[in-house]
């Protein structure tokens, strides 16, 4: 497949093959932090590394037929806007890779490029499959795929480098529309420097067919997917009361874990390692919040210190919908602390997340989790069989239920 001299124009956009004269365009843009956080350009990216791509591994891929390299740029003026191209092609498969430069962010850039060269995929080049990953915690690119079609199908993980002398980023984990406008995404032009390492990441497809003319209500500006696109792409907030997990509360963590209590009432590890509580804070709680399922926070006194843990879980059947956990240490017990962080975390899900419904389980007999519950404003709703497991067992739970439409503790 040599490079065409072919054009797709979308909208006000033009969309070809990289040239010589676009080096210097590419270079600024990759000089963009955001870009560097989500492809595998290399760092620093040098002049060098723009020629590089434009000038000898783009034609070279083209005239392969390995890959599909392409710029967008603004029709009117050739301004670069960014990069949409297929990163890989391969079995009748593309996978399609993009991210928009700084300047022309805001402007739709990412959705109706991947749109567009999706098309030229299936049309022109006969594909009969487009594919996508974008590394975990990269909000932008998957509202991108899923206001273009894109069926996200779920978690995998990903080598985070290509292998030396491989078409710029293959198998590359982009970006794309920030909610609130464009975000860059991850065609990374260049040859990656660094060895690689496993990473996170979405993957989904897309076959003829399933290209979105319009983006589809559920994925709209303003919807409850979008406000949480933007909401997870920053960083966990802080709450009244409630911090992010850090290094420095491991050892609290895997004391407050170890006491019996804990053990009886919740679903830890047993016994409680400091490698358990290690995974939890370095591990697990960055990759809920970067996933967007939800938030793990420590309670903190009021020097600051750990006092405890609380979780909200969204209910990925159901939107509407999360679970709040929580455990308080033992030297912080009896001080209204889970009550106060249950409330603010519920709070805060009501008001940022645009939940409908939050349920608290507790296994039947655990007085001190309903008396939290209660006084945080659950509805007791009843006893569900066997509804917790344990360490392997099913135990009977009370459930209780708190609605936006319920009045707010104080």
């Amino acid at each position: 497949m040599s490079s065409p001299l072919m054009e797709i124009h979308a909208g006000n956009m033009l969309i070809r093959p990289w040239q010589p004269a676009d080096a210097g365009p590419v270079y600024q843009a990759c000089q963009d932090p955001e870009i560097q956080r989500w492809t595998r350009v290399p760092r620093p990216y040098r002049p060098e590394h723009a020629a590089d791509f434009v000038t000898e591994m783009s034609p070279k891929a083209w005239a392969g037929g390995s890959a599909a390299p392409l710029g967008v740029f603004d029709q009117a003026t050739g301004e670069l806007l960014g990069s949409c191209g297929l990163v890989s092609i391969r079995d009748g498969s593309g996978e399609v890779g993009y991210w928009t430069a700084p300047w022309a962010r805001g402007r739709g850039v990412a959705v109706t490029a991947l749109r567009a060269v999706a098309l030229f995929a299936f049309e022109s080049l006969g594909l009969r499959r487009v594919t996508w990953h974008a590394y975990l915690g990269n909000h932008a690119s998957r509202l991108v795929a899923l206001r273009a079609g894109v069926r996200v199908h779920g978690r995998t993980r990903v080598v985070d480098g290509p292998p030396p002398g491989a078409f710029g980023p293959a198998n590359d984990h982009r970006a794309g529309d920030h909610p609130a406008g464009d975000h860059p995404a991850g065609d990374g032009p260049g040859r990656g420097q660094t060895a690689p390492a496993w990473r996170d990441a979405w993957w989904g497809t897309l076959v003829p067919g399933e290209v979105t003319g319009q983006t589809p209500p559920p994925y709209a500006p303003g919807s409850p997917a979008a406000r949480r696109a933007a909401l997870f792409a920053g960083p966990q907030p802080r709450l009244p009361g409630l911090a992010p997990l850090g290094e420095a509360d491991v050892d609290a963590l895997t004391s407050a874990c170890q006491d019996p209590e804990s053990a009886r009432w919740t679903t830890i590890p047993v016994p409680y390692a400091r490698a358990d509580a290690e995974f939890f804070v370095r591990r697990h709680a960055p990759l809920v919040w970067a996933a967007g399922l939800g938030a793990a926070y420590q309670i903190v006194d009021g020097r600051g210190a750990y006092a405890g843990s609380v979780e909200l879980t969204l209910d990925e059947r159901d939107e509407a919908s999360a679970e709040i956990g929580f455990l308080v240490a033992p030297w912080a017990r009896g001080r209204g602390h889970a009550t106060a962080a249950v409330r603010t975390i519920c709070g805060w899900a009501f008001d940022a997340l645009g939940l409908t419904r939050i349920v608290w389980r507790a296994h039947v007999g655990n007085e001190a989790s309903r008396r939290v519950a209660t006084k945080a404003g659950f509805t007791m709703e009843g006893v569900q069989r066997a509804g917790c497991a344990q360490r392997g067992e099913r135990r009977d739970a009370w459930v209780g239920s708190l609605l936006a439409t319920d009045p707010r503790p104080r």
